[in-house]
């Protein structure tokens, strides 16, 4: 019985959301609203998304000292897994638009969601795909260069662009790389922030996310094109622009979720977090009866 509710949500019957068809003007609204919500709670946002590029510099760097190879496919790989890194910022625009408080210690209110099952199986999934797609980057740069690493990153940066070797790493890596974005984007457009919305399963989510590229295909390509413009562009400056570019692609993101699927016509009781009231030191004994709460 946990299992199913994991795969499809409440109910006996799955419940698959209508999904609509979008354009380019949809997606430019949706970043515009993703802006104001960081905007409007920057801090939280930056304090959220700083250590996703401090995590990627660390990570390159004990790259560089034993798999120079793997240094790009890593950085670029981190998109694979930003729709689960930006959840706690879905939370925060779902609050700032249902008019509730939006601090940032509700990030922790996704804890709570009935959905968290599905989410944790959604995330372990797209982990799935990182894993697999750093062991696919490694082969093809075995099969060009053999097993032995380059002594040094001038020597490596040599070899990428002088050789035929490093010119075939370049088109295959990117090639390939471009089929995991797809496959990516394809599975978690919509999904995360829907099961924070409804309690629909991680089956169901999953589906309705494949659905809303099907359905738009060219406008849904645009959008993977715009947000690895973002973070190309983000990634520059040692990855600190990621600090601005993470926490409002994942604002957009929650947006064009509203953009792309109708809305709930049976909307559950949203989900209540843990009880944070104020209470004082002197209700201490009492406090820990339930009878006297």
């Amino acid at each position: 019985m946990a299992f199913s509710h994991i795969l499809l949500g409440t109910g006996t019957k799955p419940t698959h959301p209508v999904v609509r068809r979008i354009s380019a003007s949809d997606l430019m609204q949706a970043l515009t609203r993703g802006y104001n919500d960081f905007a409007a709670m920057p801090s939280h946002a930056v304090f959220l998304c700083v250590i996703y590029p401090l995590l990627g510099l660390l990570l390159i760097a004990m790259t560089l000292g034993y798999s120079m190879p793997l240094a790009f496919p890593l950085a670029a790989g981190f998109a694979l897994i930003g729709p689960l890194a930006a959840i706690g910022l879905y939370e925060l625009s779902r609050r700032r638009e249902a008019g509730l408080d939006f601090s940032a210690g509700h990030v922790l209110d996704v804890l709570h969601s009935p959905s968290l099952a599905a989410i944790v199986s959604l995330g372990f999934l797209l982990m799935t795909i990182f894993l697999i797609w750093l062991a696919v980057a490694e082969a093809i740069y075995v099969a060009n260069f053999g097993y032995g690493a380059p002594t040094s990153i001038p020597q490596f940066v040599d070899d990428l662009f002088n050789t035929s070797s490093g010119w075939n790493l370049i088109i295959g890596g990117t090639g390939v790389g471009f089929l995991f974005a797809v496959l990516t984007l394809t599975i978690s457009a919509v999904s995360f922030p829907l099961l924070l919305d409804r309690d629909v399963g991680a089956a169901v989510a999953l589906l309705t996310s494949i659905r809303v590229v099907a359905t738009n295909p060219v406008t849904m390509a645009l959008w993977g094109l715009i947000v690895a413009a973002l973070l190309v562009i983000g990634s520059v400056a040692f990855f600190l622009g990621l600090t601005v570019v993470i926490p409002v692609l994942g604002h957009a993101t929650w947006h064009l979720y509203r953009k792309a699927v109708e809305p709930d016509p049976n909307p559950h009781t949203a989900y209540q977090p843990r009880d944070r009231s104020y209470r004082s030191a002197a209700d201490f004994p009492a406090a820990l009866f339930p009878a006297r709460r």
